[in-house]
């Protein structure tokens, strides 16, 4: 009688995360469920040195996953700033200042909390009142917003620092009654960004953490600067305008 042949692992985000981990370490081996299945897998094989011990080295399979895995993730990083890029500089243009990855931090329940939401920005003004800081969350896949979803505290923070907190999701990741109510919802198709459902409005207070890393960071330069820019050096000023 025959042993029966055990069907591959299903690899998952652990697998590629550990295989990663014995890529960059020595190789000492864990002895756990997951070596077992990179194992079986023959993404690892076991080396034995002449002193008797044995170390894991990742296959040339294992190899190419790890090269898989590092193109897709490129590649998905690359989109998502794109998006973001994307955002910040529609901000800009309308009038807006924005900073792309601040960190800030903000109070959730009891604890402090850091936060650091793809877009920040506000009104050009010098009136606190009229500021209206507004989040920006930008998600180009689906198993990226989800896990976003599933943290409430993350989302907390978002809406104790802003008067409005968006969600930018790519077009066909998930339905706009997917993302709570409390967020508005911006679909980025391939040549504009449609208001799926408008954020709630509130009336946050900017703490003074919130300025003093305001005051460290610097914003997008915008359309303003290249427009203010642009007449420099022009003898003759700017076109006259049109007579009435």
């Amino acid at each position: 009688m025959t042993a029966a042949t055990a069907p591959p692992p299903s690899i998952t985000a652990l697998h590629r995360r550990r295989l990663r981990e014995v890529y960059r370490s020595a190789g000492w081996p864990c002895l756990d469920a997951l070596e077992i299945e990179l194992l079986a897998a023959g993404l690892l094989e076991r080396v034995r040195a002449p002193s008797g011990h044995e170390t894991l080295r990742v296959t040339d399979a294992g190899i190419a996953l790890l090269a898989e895995t590092l193109h897709r993730n490129r590649t998905r990083r690359d989109a998502h700033e794109l998006l973001v890029e994307r955002v910040a500089r529609e901000m800009t243009r309308a009038g807006r200042l924005a900073w792309r990855a601040l960190s800030l931090r903000a109070k959730v329940g009891d604890q402090w909390a850091i936060a650091m939401p793809d877009v920040f920005s506000i009104r050009h003004t010098s009136v606190e009142a009229y500021l209206a800081p507004v989040v920006h969350e930008i998600k180009v896949t689906r198993s990226d917003l989800l896990g976003d979803l599933r943290n409430p505290n993350k989302r907390a923070a978002y809406l104790q620092l802003s008067s409005e907190c968006w969600y930018v999701i790519r077009a066909g990741i998930a339905e706009p009654d997917e993302i709570p109510p409390e967020c508005g919802v911006l679909v980025a198709g391939d040549t504009e960004l449609v208001v799926a459902r408008p954020a709630p409005k509130r009336l946050p207070q900017m703490g003074f953490g919130v300025w003093m890393a305001l005051a460290r960071a610097t914003p997008l330069e915008g359309w303003r600067l290249d427009d203010a820019q642009a007449h420099l050096g022009d003898t003759q000023g700017p076109p006259a305008s049109p007579e009435t």
